[in-house]
């Protein structure tokens, strides 16, 4: 083998895994909603769990990658450490769709169907139809497609590149020597775990592996423990993502670990056996990358089988080896290792979002109550919800900044483009509700004086506002089109109800009924309020927007108040409601 045939064995190994990268990235995009949606069928269930493994790896080509979002579903809470363990065995039968699709090389024949069913003939009208799709199409989607397609012909024209390029090893003696090594079945094992361990990616070294066996030199005795230490070195990447992670995440990492090295131990016993009692023919034939195909699927089926029953022993298992730590672990509200999956980063976005929304109506909830009925245990929940709330905005903000800058769908782009636009205004409702807390310190401790009648007005004015409030969250909860109507024509009630009362104050203070420092506070309050009711109506245009795939807030909301809908007939209702 000289110079240019290792060049040309490095540059195939580097198209390969390029290849296999840009597929599996632009296969998760493609499906991002369809993640979310299995993301959803994560029960208890050892089958749900098992299919949903199994299904999200052979979308995204790469067990590794499934569970490295396992150990983010367990660090973020979305996901108890059994559903996990279903989960990661179902990722390791997924892994071995990316060898069966790579021994459509190994095809051979005249027949015209079977040199159509080659990659060598198929490959370049994929990639052509494949850079169609990339240059010409504005759709994201449709790049998506274009970028699965390029992926796919990348990753077998690298595995064509390789196979060319090892195909004179199997005339070096050294070459065949070192494969006769490897019928060591220790040395097999030790030598496919290696070899994972460093390109992250057993489906890779199985290619790798595939491309190798075209010479004609590896057996199948070589090959089988290699195919079994591959799955223990794939575990390494779930390994090393759980640094830093609460202790369940690390214990589903070590499940990881636990599930292949147990299912390596048992069935190299059972190879090892049946390869000196039996000595079956069929290892020392050269394997061909159909046989390798079969070969891993056997094993990680067989392994599945042998230990899906036992998912509450693994579970016993790695709790032991991990035991719970004497001080209480905090745990991460939103993980990194799920931006590896932006489309389940996002629905994690939207929960911690949809818990930053209820923290913020709460604080409002709490502050108006204390207007009437102050407490310092109200006035510190107030407090408190206002800090987490921010605490909230912070993380959110972080976390969705480093996920837009991600190559993700057109849909979650304008998912995440919208969450960001609503953190800001929950944040600024709960700001609000200090406001009014202060206010009503400010009542209690200058024993500041209102009339009857301004306390009337002022419950009118917290009533029309704790509704668009609630109209606001469940609008966003629930992307509830009524709630989300509704939201406008009482924000300008409010706006109008606001003028009415700041008008009636200007009256009472020049009849001597009412003081200049009451005026202050009075004033305070009602934009402390009115101004609550605008961050709801910019949350109901956020998801109006959404729904028409239209994120231009000020045209939504002009729309509306032209007269879209119901608005005057609801604006009527509202008036009549809250009129003073």
């Amino acid at each position: 083998m000289d110079l240019f045939s290792v060049l040309a064995l490095v540059g195939g190994l580097a198209l390969f895994l390029f290849g296999m990268n840009v597929m599996g990235e632009s296969l998760e995009r493609r499906a991002g909603n369809s993640l979310r949606g299995l993301l959803g069928k994560f029960t208890t269930k050892r089958s749900a769990g098992f299919l949903t493994g199994l299904a999200i790896t052979a979308v995204i080509q790469s067990s590794s990658a499934t569970t490295v979002m396992v150990v983010g579903f367990v660090n973020s809470g979305l996901m108890a450490l059994r559903q996990a363990i279903n989960v990661i065995m179902g990722a390791n039968v997924g892994t071995t769709v990316t060898a069966w699709l790579l021994s459509l090389g190994g095809i051979d024949g005249d027949a015209l169907w079977l040199k159509l069913l080659k990659p060598t003939s198929f490959t370049p009208v994929l990639a052509l139809i494949g850079i169609i799709l990339y240059m010409f199409c504005k759709s994201d989607k449709k790049k998506d497609v274009g970028m699965i397609l390029l992926g796919f012909a990348t990753l077998m024209f690298g595995m064509d590149a390789m196979s060319d390029a090892v195909s004179g090893l199997k005339e070096v003696p050294a070459f065949t020597n070192l494969f006769i090594a490897f019928s060591n079945p220790i040395l097999g094992v030790l030598a496919g775990a290696v070899l994972t361990a460093i390109i992250q990616s057993s489906s890779a070294s199985v290619g790798i592996l595939q491309a190798l066996a075209s010479t004609g030199a590896v057996t199948y005795g070589a090959a089988i423990p290699i195919i079994m230490g591959q799955n223990i070195g794939t575990c390494v990447t779930a390994l090393l993502s759980s640094i830093g992670a609460n202790r369940n995440a690390k214990r589903a990492a070590l499940v990881h670990l636990s599930f292949n090295v147990i299912g390596t131990a048992v069935w190299l016993t059972v190879f090892c056996i049946v390869k000196a009692i039996f000595a079956p023919v069929l290892l020392a034939q050269s394997a061909s990358l159909f046989g390798i195909a079969v070969a891993h699927s056997i094993f990680n089926v067989a392994c599945t089988v042998l230990l899906l029953p036992m998912t509450g022993l693994l579970e016993k298992l790695v709790v032991m080896l991990l035991p719970e730590p004497k001080a209480a672990e905090t745990r991460s509200e939103l993980d990194e290792r799920l931006l590896s999956t932006p489309a389940i980063a996002l629905e994690r976005c939207h929960i911690v979002t949809h818990e930053m929304a209820h923290c913020a109506v709460d604080c409002l909830h709490s502050a108006v109550r204390c207007l009437y009925d102050y407490t310092p245990e109200l006035a510190a929940e107030v407090r408190e919800g206002e800090d987490k709330t921010d605490h909230y905005e912070y993380i959110l903000g972080t976390y969705l900044v480093k996920l837009s800058a991600l190559r993700i769908g057109e849909s979650d782009s304008a998912e995440a483009a919208m969450l960001l636009k609503v953190i800001g205004d929950f944040e600024r409702i709960s700001d609000l509700g200090v406001d009014l807390l202060c206010s009503a310190e400010e009542i209690r401790e200058k024993s500041v004086p209102l009339s009857d009648l301004a306390m009337a007005e002022l419950r009118t004015m917290t009533t029309a506002v704790e509704e668009i409030v609630d109209l606001a969250l469940r609008a966003f909860d629930e992307n509830d089109a009524e709630a989300i109507a509704r939201v406008e024509p009482l924000e300008q009630v409010i706006d109008q109800l606001k003028e009415t009362l700041r008008s009636n104050h200007i009256a009472r203070l020049q009849k001597g009924n009412c003081t200049i420092e009451a005026g202050f506070v009075w004033s305070d309050m009602l934009t402390a309020l009115e101004r609550t009711s605008d961050h709801c109506s910019n949350v109901a245009g956020y998801m109006m927007e959404l729904r028409k795939n239209d994120m231009n807030l000020h045209e939504t909301l002009r729309a509306i108040k032209a007269g879209a809908g119901n608005f005057e007939e609801m604006f009527a209702a509202y008036e009549k409601k809250y009129a003073v």
